[in-house]
């Protein structure tokens, strides 16, 4: 059945009636398995039998980007008075503000699934270039996915050993899955282990799929999305755009929503990225290098927050955020986006 779905991918047509063969393959992924996490205060013992994180601190830190609505420009000169930050509608006292100065813990997460590779010599070029921009006290990782994922580079700050890991990347297996929530619940179990604890974290995804089906012997889409929340990362992609990539794409997006239908289990790397706070940036191969530098732009000039929540119950309740800025943050300027993650899992005993 998997030959076949991956297969179709490769017509450059769509008929409903393949709906029909999809559905047995949408039900035999609904009872996909959960999987236990571990997490603890100094992230390495003592195992939680749970699919929720619980995280054993009570400072809440939000990273958000601020951009001018029309332009889409970064906005780099905000203070800490000119931010709001709301737990379930009640508003927090800021303790700690940064911007630019915690360092940058990044997993670069690729994919090696499907009949098009999205990681050719333009994108690893644009990668390299890129990730040069960081500072010395970022750190990178890198790991490849399809029908499983794997750590290909440790986090480092050598930047040649970042870059011979890109040069390592094996080639995509053109009949293998795209597991998104297998790659992004590993991506976020790494960095709870081995991420630095006081620094940001950013999962940027390289791959021509935004959306899929959850794959079977692995965390569900939702403990990946869960894991994602927990470990405090934002989530980024980018997805070099070719005709190939838009019909091959374009098919797993209407499937999944058609399929939804029927409570089918799927991740999506946009509403991943929107609910964290993230981007994902559609570009051609051959322009990626600049819309790369951007992402890399916009990670740096984002702002860092933290707050001891005023709701001392350690429940583990997902609780809503909302980051705003106050009118004088907005006085005199063109009307401006917040984007930071929507809420976060509180701690519990």
């Amino acid at each position: 059945m998997k030959a076949l779905f991956s297969s179709a991918r490769k017509y450059k047509f769509l008929s409903p009636l393949l709906l029909l063969f999809l559905l047995p393959y949408v039900s035999s992924r609904i009872t996909s398995q959960t999987r236990e996490r571990t997490v603890t205060s100094d992230k390495r013992t003592a195992a939680q039998p749970t699919e929720v994180v619980k995280v054993n601190v009570d400072l809440v830190t939000v990273d958000a980007l601020v951009l001018q609505k029309q332009t889409a420009r970064v906005v780099g000169d905000l203070k800490e008075a000119d931010f709001v930050i709301l737990e379930d509608g009640t508003r927090q006292q800021i303790t700690n503000f940064s911007q630019d100065t915690l360092p940058l813990s990044v997993v670069l997460l690729i994919d090696r699934g499907g009949c098009l590779d999205p990681f050719g010599t333009e994108v690893r070029r644009a990668a390299n270039e890129a990730l040069a921009r960081l500072k010395e006290t970022d750190e990178v990782a890198v790991m490849t996915y399809h029908d499983n994922t794997e750590l290909l580079q440790e986090f480092t700050r050598d930047r040649s050993q970042i870059a011979n890991a890109l040069e390592r990347i094996p080639k995509n297996h053109t009949w293998a899955d795209h597991c998104l929530n297998k790659a992004f619940a590993k991506a976020a179990d790494y960095m709870v282990t081995a991420g630095n604890p006081v620094g940001r974290r950013v999962i940027i995804a390289i791959t021509g799929i935004t959306r899929n089906f959850d794959c079977g012997h692995g965390p569900s889409g939702k403990a990946a999305k869960q894991a994602i929340f927990e470990s405090g990362s934002v989530v980024c992609g980018l997805v070099p755009k070719s005709t190939g990539q838009r019909m091959e794409n374009g098919f797993m997006v209407f499937g999944t929503r058609v399929a939804g239908a029927f409570k089918a289990p799927l991740l999506d790397i946009k509403q991943l990225a929107d609910e964290t706070g993230g981007e994902v940036f559609e570009e051609k191969p051959e322009k990626l290098n600049t819309t790369f530098k951007t992402l890399i732009e916009h990670l740096r000039t984002r702002y860092n927050l933290a707050f001891i929540s005023s709701n001392k119950k350690r429940d583990g309740s997902f609780r809503k955020l909302k980051i705003d800025l106050t009118p004088d943050g907005q006085k005199f300027r063109d009307k401006l986006v917040v984007k930071a993650r929507r809420g976060y899992i509180a701690p519990k005993e």
